[in-house]
């Protein structure tokens, strides 16, 4: 990728009313001037102009027939979003247009850019770091209000904040760590003894820590939290599941066994993704097929976080500890379908389970629906995802957490037994490399430990 090249693309779906065409590099202004009669190089920056764009480029003495009228968006260097010159014609939504357009764009000297280019080049000329850039496709890729919330405090920097934050408490260690190596024998100097040290890579162990934890939530938000609706054959796992939907998605039937493999669709509950997945009924079968489904019912208990349990009637004690131990570390909650024609109440009191959520409702009849979804949402539970939550959702950020925490595990065991601080300080280079992964940005230079020393620590007395 050579930033010396101006670049053009379509920025906008083909075939809509509108089209929006962004064009930039160091080449961006000759190449649109070249098309209309607007001097983009003399205009004032951050500016919209009223134009015509013609088929034939200045100066070659053709007849030049107008394509479309437009507005023009010229933005200067750096204050762009790419930090380069850069144009963006709103243009009409017609392809033969947008296609003529960047026809004579190619003839003005830019190229097609590649996928991601923009973004490339903003990262490149220190618009954003690499998170953010990330966060640009997630923004995009957003389905709901969760997902959304999670883009936008990444693009605003909420990660970026977080961890420079955690790379000053690092420059700290970094720092204390130098002046026991380098001013030891000196009685007359003071500086920090291992204990702060080890409470300092505690903390900032504990910081890294509850970031890597965080993926969890955001994974799932991202994706889907994903609901196993399980039970035995014709209780009704079917049926609400499409209640859950509002459509007629799972086949139902008052035959046992009819569903055979899982079945998987999507709803929204408050904004969030919830991935729900009926089940083959759990019995005792002989048919090869059904007993590959129920074998696919218990691999669903195992990747979801949360367990529908559907019973129509009392389950066993032997019933009641086998879902119990699959759904340990789970959100479980168990539906007592067909109240309507129960012989008797069930009361949770029956259910020996320790912990769980209860719910009586007529999936037939879609009664208590709405109180279901509350449940599901409860315990999903969802953090408050305020403008300060900091939530990791991307997989390569949550791989550089987990490496640099346990790197920081090293340097709290190095510290805890008064390993040499040259050693200790070739893990806090690991730290700082693997967290830097996550911004793209460099590691502590020498000259930055040097300054931090002088400008916070008493070197003499």
């Amino acid at each position: 990728m050579r930033n010396t090249d101006t670049i053009c693309a379509l920025a906008t779906a083909p075939g809509g009313a509108l089209g929006v065409i962004r064009i930039s590099g160091p080449g961006a202004f000759s190449a649109v001037s070249s098309l209309c009669d607007v001097p983009c190089d003399s205009v004032a920056a951050n500016t919209i102009h009223y134009t015509r764009i013609t088929t034939a480029p200045a100066g070659e003495g053709n007849q030049r027939e107008v394509l479309d009228e437009v507005l023009l968006a010229v933005f200067r260097a750096p204050h762009s979003y790419t930090g380069e010159d850069a144009v963006e014609i709103y243009c009409h939504g017609s392809r033969y247009i947008a296609n003529k357009m960047l026809e004579l764009l190619l003839q003005s000297g830019c190229r097609m850019a590649q996928p991601g280019e923009y973004t490339m080049r903003a990262y490149l000329n220190g618009k954003m770091d690499l998170s953010q850039a990330e966060a640009v496709a997630d923004l995009i890729a957003s389905t709901n209000h969760a997902t959304h919330r999670l883009a936008m405090s990444q693009l605003r920097g909420g990660i970026t904040s977080e961890l420079a934050r955690l790379r000053q408490q690092l420059l700290r260690l970094t720092s204390l760590l130098e002046l026991e190596l380098d001013f030891s024998d000196h009685e007359d100097l003071e500086f920090a003894d291992r204990t702060e040290l080890l409470q300092l890579a505690q903390t900032i162990e504990s910081h890294v820590a509850r970031l890597a934890r965080s993926f969890e939530t955001g994974k799932a938000l991202k994706q889907g939290i994903p609901v196993a609706i399980v039970g035995k054959t014709n209780v009704g796992k079917s049926t609400l599941l499409n209640r859950l939907l509002n459509e007629e998605r799972a086949i139902v039937s008052n035959i046992h066994g009819t569903t055979r493999d899982t079945i998987e669709d999507t709803i929204d509950i408050q904004s969030v993704t919830f991935r729900f997945i009926d089940t083959a009924g759990i019995r005792q079968t002989t048919d090869t097929i059904e007993q590959i489904g129920i074998n696919r019912t218990y691999a669903a208990i195992d990747k979801a976080r949360i367990v529908l349990w559907i019973i129509d009637q009392a389950p066993t004690e032997a019933e009641q500890q086998d879902m119990a131990s699959r759904c340990e570390s789970k959100s479980l909650i168990i539906v007592r379908n067909k109240c309507d024609i129960a012989d008797s109440p069930l009361t949770p009191a029956a259910i020996l389970i320790p912990h769980f959520s209860y719910l009586q409702l007529s999936a037939k009849f879609d009664t208590d629906i709405s109180a279901l979804e509350q449940i599901i949402y409860n315990a999903a539970n969802i953090p408050s995802m305020e403008e300060a939550d900091i939530i990791i959702s991307n997989a390569r950020h949550y791989d550089a957490l987990t490496r640099a925490q346990q790197s920081l595990r090293h340097v709290i065991d190095g510290l805890q037994h008064q390993l040499s601080g040259d050693l200790i300080s070739e893990d806090l280079q690991q730290v700082l490399g693997e967290l830097a992964e996550i911004t793209g940005d460099g590691q502590i230079t020498p000259n930055e430990v040097l300054g931090n020393i002088f400008q916070h620590f008493c070197v003499g007395k």
